[in-house]
């Protein structure tokens, strides 16, 4: 299991397409075509193996090996995708071995048309092609077995790693029918379990990678060693925008095992024989920057800028009504303005990658989040085709949406083509935090009326800042398109990795806003892009991760206008959303919602649709010399039908602690166009002792998935912010909080 060196064995010409039917008996039948080389399997594998498509490899010996082609950044997708081909495969899951997937065509992710690990599509993605992979797998399995045996294939059924013939109760292992199965065409269409059939789907199941945790074993990206490797450390300008004036080579050369000092796009690496090597190197250099346009940038500067574009119209994201008119002839108005700041990802493994580059050929082995990103990055590096350059994922030390980008895995590249010897890239944590593509900062500026009851009759919502995709939409910034986008997605135009854009509007920075839920008959929301120096990037829950905070925070405003509890206003306006209103409930009957609370704590709520899924969290918290203690959190959650409720638990739990680190301490500031902040100490995480209790209730749904790694984190802001607000009767609007 993710073996660095792991051989590609995936025809990477084509792509999996489904076509979906029902059949009499309720059952869905699928009929599809999976890559796969040959009648009965894929191309170079052995024949005493069946591999009827990319997924799966059964072997004599009656071992099954799975590959997975999502990057395990923590949230589980070693297990739950091996769940999914093993529930329809009814193999013995003690026996299943886990390979990760080389970058190819093959293992695209369906939902982002690439092969990307991201906007919490793991499972929701591969929900349906893994299950036919596993159900194809299985019915190639029971006709090998119904021919040796000459009887019928309804006579038939698979269990646990073995065939059986019902009638006469004759068993063959998996391992004894593949090499018939392997001469059997692959079956155009298969019958996948109802929910109800799921033996494996749906049951606590403990994590593959976690053993590999604990022993040592698991091989994260600090963790690839390769025969003649180097490491380098490369300085970068400390100003957005800045560029290499001149660097002298001679102090750097001069530290003992100091073997190169070379310009590369991002900077000037020092390559030695180990990291602190090339450390020491990196701190001799005699290097000039020129600073460029950005060297007096400031948060303050930037913020003035977001105040600017606050004053235009904006385009407009969502109208409903008449919302202006409305809100201009209201007898209650209701006005505020929020705050977010940059924020970091702060990963707890810094960004790295290694890089072996030859005449033919590249290898990279990183912890990446976008195997066709880093695939196409070296293609364009080395000049060679994107089939020459095989990656290697190896476990990421947290992800977020950072690993996503290409600036470490360019940096391996080019150096190990410059060298002509395999080389790693190591950052610092200072690197780290002070060369990120950070959430993006915003200002809003919210209005709302009251009637008579109460409840809002118009809402309208103006959100100012930066746009991420402007780095990847051509009609944004065609010059800001990053080289390792495929050039099928370049001509894309209109929508790009599932992100449909339109008007100059990004989507990632409306959501959470434009999907408000409440029933407000007449609603505005509008968005003003301002992109300055500060280079933005998706991170964990994108925009969701704002404008929820706000629009949860300004919720509870009207609320307290109202003189109503925020609970029940918020029942009162969900009457049209079941699922949103299912959740809020629970979270609140779970918390207590309505009963004393020791003297000196206050509750505050929240509820959230991101990704598919449905998140309410309700948090306790008291204020003690200003300083906000959050106790206790009760969080209920929708995501669907539910693969590994382990993991959706983890995943709750992961989202909580992320999400309160913001809530609670998280700013980047901008002094001389650099960021203040470098390390832990003062871009404090959240501590050990500082984790509340979190109860997760997860509600029993047979909708389809949706995501758990990105939308525990929206509610947990906008549950604290909103709980203080009723601690001290003062809203808050600015994030990090302050009391």
């Amino acid at each position: 299991m993710n073996d660095p060196a792991a051989p590609e064995l995936i025809d990477e010409g084509r792509r999996a397409f489904l076509k979906v039917s029902v059949a009499a008996g309720g059952a869905l039948l699928i009929g599809f075509y999976l890559p796969a080389v040959g009648r009965g399997g894929v191309a170079g594998v052995a024949a005493t193996e069946l591999a009827p498509n990319t997924w799966i490899r059964i072997g004599a010996d009656d071992s099954v090996t799975l590959m997975v082609a999502s990057s395990e950044m923590g949230q589980g997708v070693y297990t739950a995708i091996p769940m999914l081909l093993a529930e329809e495969l009814e193999c013995d899951w003690a026996r299943v071995r886990i390979e990760t997937a080389p970058a190819a065509r093959a293992y695209f992710n369906p939902l982002i048309g690439m092969q990307l690990t991201g906007g919490s599509t793991a499972v929701r993605a591969y929900f349906t092609p893994l299950r036919q992979a596993g159900a194809t797998a299985r019915a190639l399995l029971i006709t090998a077995a119904a021919q040796t045996w000459g009887v019928k294939e309804e006579s038939c059924k698979a269990e646990n790693g073995v065939v059986v013939h019902q009638p006469s109760g004759r068993r063959a292992r998996y391992g004894e029918l593949v090499g018939k199965a392997a001469t059997l065409p692959v079956p155009k269409a298969v019958f996948l379990k109802e929910p109800s059939e799921f033996k494996l789907l749906g049951k606590p199941t403990r994590r593959r990678d976690t053993p590999l945790k604990v022993n040592g074993a698991a091989v994260f990206g600090q963790d690839v060693r390769l025969p003649g490797m180097l490491t380098a450390a490369v300085a970068r300008c400390p100003v957005f925008g800045g560029k290499l004036k001149s660097f002298d080579a001679a102090k750097a050369k001069a530290v003992e095992g100091v073997r190169h000092v070379l310009a590369i796009d991002s900077g000037v690496a020092v390559v030695a024989g180990d990291f602190w090597t090339a450390q020491r190197g990196r701190e001799a250099l005699a290097i000039q920057w020129d600073e460029g346009a950005h060297a007096k940038a400031s948060s303050a500067q930037l913020r003035s800028r977001l105040e600017a574009a606050l004053k235009r119209a904006g385009s407009t994201a969502r109208s409903e009504g008449e919302a202006e008119k409305v809100l201009s002839a209201a007898a209650r108005r209701i006005e505020a303005d929020y705050e977010v700041p940059y924020l970091a990802h702060a990963c707890m493994e810094p960004m790295n990658a290694t890089a072996v580059v030859t005449k033919d050929s590249c290898e990279v082995w990183a912890p990446t989040q976008a195997q066709t990103g880093a695939q196409t990055t070296a293609a364009r590096i080395t000049g060679l085709a994107p089939e020459a350059i095989k990656v290697h994922t190896t476990f990421l030390g947290g992800g977020f949406g950072r690993r996503s980008e290409q600036d470490f895995v360019s940096e391996a590249v080019q150096l190990a083509r410059l060298t002509g010897a395999p080389v790693k890239v190591i950052w610092t944590r200072e690197d780290d935090i002070r060369h990120d593509f950070y959430r993006p900062a915003t200002l809003n500026r919210l209005s709302a009326a009251l009637g008579a009851d109460g409840l809002p009759s118009a809402w309208v919502h103006r959100i100012a800042g930066p746009s991420i995709m402007a780095r990847v939409v051509p009609q944004f910034a065609p010059a800001m398109m990053p080289a390792w986008l495929p050039e099928s997605l370049k001509q894309a135009g209109a929508s790009v990795a599932g992100f449909v854009v339109e008007r100059r509007i990004d989507a990632t920075s409306v959501e959470g806003a434009t999907n408000l839920p409440y029933a407000i008959p007449n609603i505005l929301v509008t968005y003003a892009m301002e992109n300055g120096p500060v280079p933005v990037g998706f991170w964990r829950s994108v925009g969701n991760t704002q404008n929820i905070f706000i629009t949860e925070c300004f919720l509870d405003e009207l609320a307290a206008a109202a003189g109503k509890d925020p609970f029940e206003y918020r029942r009162a306006l969900l009457k049209n959303h079941p699922r949103h209103l299912g959740v809020l409930e629970l979270a609140a009957g779970k918390a207590g919602w309505g009963r004393p609370l020791p003297k000196g704590r206050h509750r505050g709520i929240a509820v959230a649709e991101s990704f598919g899924s449905f998140v309410a969290q309700v948090a306790e918290v008291s204020i003690t010399d200003g300083r906000v203690r959050v106790h206790r959190v009760a969080c209920a959650v929708d995501c669907g039908i539910v693969v590994n409720p382990d993991t959706v638990v983890a995943q709750m739990e992961s989202g909580i602690v992320f999400g309160l680190t913001a809530a609670l301490k998280g700013e980047i500031t901008i002094k001389d166009g650099r960021v203040e902040q470098g390390n832990f100490f003062d871009y404090p995480l959240l501590r050990m002792d500082e984790m509340p209790e979190v109860e997760t209730h997860i509600v029993k749904s047979g909708e389809p998935p949706g995501g758990v790694g990105e939308p525990g984190t929206p509610p947990i802001a906008p549950a604290v912010a909103n709980a203080v607000f009723a601690a001290t009767g003062k809203p808050v609007r600015r994030l990090p909080t302050r009391v």
